[in-house]
């Protein structure tokens, strides 16, 4: 009898947990004539095949592992109360990329990849965290199962190339965006490719981005060698930029290195820009030493309003020290500015004494 019960239990339990996995692996919908399917043939083919089917605007999508652990993509949702619905059509459908410190510790993250067609076209691609339910106004909605995730990044890539206008194709962004938040070897390769050399300057922009914000060490990398060679001070100066938005520790001693070794002045400018958000002792260091020695006073200015935008405890005494102490009067000039707009009453202090010298 007690063998009978063990097995019967058994069973019930594996049974539990075969429904908790197909659960995870479909999509929460709302409003959606959804369908599930298997896949049956190479992805490319299979979407390609279902876009030219669609007649009537419709969704196509699946599930793969993603790299976000705590960057994550969602539309329309608040992660204090829970990802809400996610329109996929209408006025407020759209996408954000945020950041939460809840990480999952029920096995792999998964980002779902959506692509909507119509006449016989796919015109958009886009990305969602799998907490989100999707509300796909009352369309088709067909779900694929057993997706690989290299035929996914394979795929993708071929909608990204060729100049990458910052409000054009919504599936070249779209796609991106996707490829980034993949996790494995295959998404790095492809985002690597991005940033070649002769690949545009817009599309090189872009995909720095999502090189610090969602690829962790291995965007790192990447964007320290682009910091060393890309052949664009644009582009670098993107790099500062995607350096402020990483995680990983190391890459605020990047952006000190722009900051002091790029050949640029612009580059040298956005990376105290960016320094300045981070704050911290290295880059307050960073921010003054440029002030006192880096051989462009441009550069110099754009120190001194980094110091600006530092919190202000750390910021308006050393701007005040730079107005009572640099020899260049420029320089001067703007750390009395940049005073002027603090509102702090360190500052009018500071003021008050000048004025009651004279």
């Amino acid at each position: 009898m007690r063998t009978k019960f063990v097995a019967a239990l058994f069973v019930a339990l594996t049974a539990t947990v075969t429904v908790v996995a197909q659960d995870a692996a479909t999509p929460k919908t709302t409003n959606a004539q959804f369908e599930p399917r298997a896949l049956s043939k190479p992805l490319a083919d299979e979407i390609k095949a279902w876009a030219a089917s669609a007649t009537s605007p419709q969704w196509f999508g699946y599930a793969v592992p993603t790299s976000a652990t705590e960057r994550v993509s969602y539309c329309n949702g608040d992660w204090n109360s829970g990802c809400g619905a996610c329109r996929l059509e209408g006025a407020h459908e759209g996408m954000t990329f945020s950041t939460r410190d809840k990480v999952n510790l029920e096995g792999p993250r998964n980002i779902m990849v959506l692509y909507r067609a119509e006449a016989g076209k796919i015109g958009k691609i886009r990305s969602f965290s799998e907490e989100c339910a999707l509300d796909a106004g009352g369309l088709k909605f067909v779900w694929l199962s057993n997706v690989k995730p290299a035929e996914s990044v394979a795929f993708l890539s071929t909608f990204v190339g060729g100049d990458f206008d910052e409000r054009g194709d919504r599936c070249e962004h779209g796609a991106l965006a996707a490829i980034a938040l993949h996790a494995g070897p295959e998404a790095d390769r492809a985002m690597e490719s991005f940033v070649a050399p002769k690949q545009p300057e817009s599309l090189r922009r872009q995909t720095a981005f999502w090189l610090g914000s969602a690829r962790g060490a291995s965007g790192l990398e990447a964007l320290k060698k682009m910091a060393k060679s890309d052949p664009s001070s644009e582009v670098r100066a993107q790099v500062t930029f995607a350096l402020s938005v990483s995680k990983e520790p190391t890459a605020v001693d990047e952006m000190i290195r722009m900051a002091h070794d790029d050949e640029s002045s612009h580059v040298r400018g956005q990376a105290l820009f960016w320094l300045a958000q981070k704050a911290g002792k290295k880059a307050a260091s960073t921010i003054t030493g440029a002030i006192d020695n880096d051989p462009d006073t441009e550069v110099k200015k754009k120190a001194v309003f980094a110091l600006s935008q530092m919190p202000k405890d750390e910021g308006v005494p050393k701007l005040i020290y730079v107005a009572q102490n640099n020899k260049n009067r420029e320089v001067r000039k703007q750390a009395m500015f940049w005073l002027g707009q603090s509102n702090d009453p360190r500052a009018l202090d500071f003021f008050e004494k000048i004025l009651l010298s004279k």
